[in-house]
């Protein structure tokens, strides 16, 4: 299916039966990506008198629980919510669903402390000639297992808020990358790259969302894109998510 999409004065084409999926599969047990000591995803039925949800074990039909860790447990899309005193939820604040994204690769390097960051000068590169207000980063190295990595006391891989604060400088409003936080993972609370992304508090960016454990395919060529941010209707800080892209077309 063709689609020829109008953004910033400019038409774009694309093919909506091409979808090339960026998020993580979500499997009942162990078998996910855990960030933050979350408890495992548990896929269960419900048993009551006389019932059990579940064909295999000789119920007459599937009916199961799903219990979830949005943060912890894979790819999901979260608003300032996240950080906020006050109440933001993500099914108000992300309004819009389709934008242009540019996906970029990145390295992170190894500061002084030992830390692996993404700083200001990896994110220098990023010009966003074609207006995207999206940006997708796919870390390196990209291996397999970020697939069902456990990150829990690891201190993985973040990025600094001045590179943050740089993105939001050059126009994104949402930002997906393939790790667990933008933050490090033991920062005394600081959330600095959250809240430089939010601008919060202040000028809050309550329309913008950050959405982490994405997971990119080597096959997947840096460069720009239709995006599709894909959350539940829930309220909540934050949602699992499946954030499609679309390869663009000569138009």
């Amino acid at each position: 299916m063709i689609v020829t999409i109008h953004f910033s004065n400019k038409l774009y084409k694309t093919d909506l039966s091409k979808p090339l999926d960026i998020s993580i599969r979500i499997k009942n047990g162990e078998e996910n990506p855990c960030a933050y000591y979350a408890p495992p995803v548990e896929i269960s039925p419900v048993i009551a008198e006389n019932f059990i949800g579940d064909i295999s074990q000789g119920g007459i039909i599937n009916y199961k629980n799903i219990k979830i860790n949005p943060h912890g447990n894979g790819t999901h899309t979260e608003c300032v919510g996240h950080i906020a005193k006050e109440e933001y939820v993500i099914n108000q604040c992300l309004k819009e669903f389709i934008f242009l994204a540019e996906l970029t690769t990145i390295r992170p390097v190894k500061i002084e402390n030992g830390d692996n960051v993404i700083t200001q000068n990896e994110v220098k590169h990023i010009s966003n000639n074609e207006q995207a207000k999206a940006i997708v980063i796919r870390t390196l190295p990209n291996g397999l297992d970020k697939e069902t990595r456990n990150y829990s006391g690891t201190n993985p891989p973040y990025i600094s808020d001045e590179a943050v604060a740089y993105l939001v400088y050059k126009g994104f409003e949402h930002l997906l990358i393939d790790l667990p936080s933008v933050d490090r993972e033991e920062d005394g609370a600081k959330f600095l790259a959250h809240k430089a992304f939010w601008k919060y508090p202040g000028s809050v960016r309550k329309n913008s969302t950050i959405t982490e454990l994405i997971y990119v395919e080597d096959a997947i060529k840096d460069g720009l894109y239709l995006l599709q941010i894909n959350v539940l209707n829930i309220e909540c800080d934050a949602s699992p998510s499946r954030p499609i892209l679309y390869e663009l077309l000569d138009a």
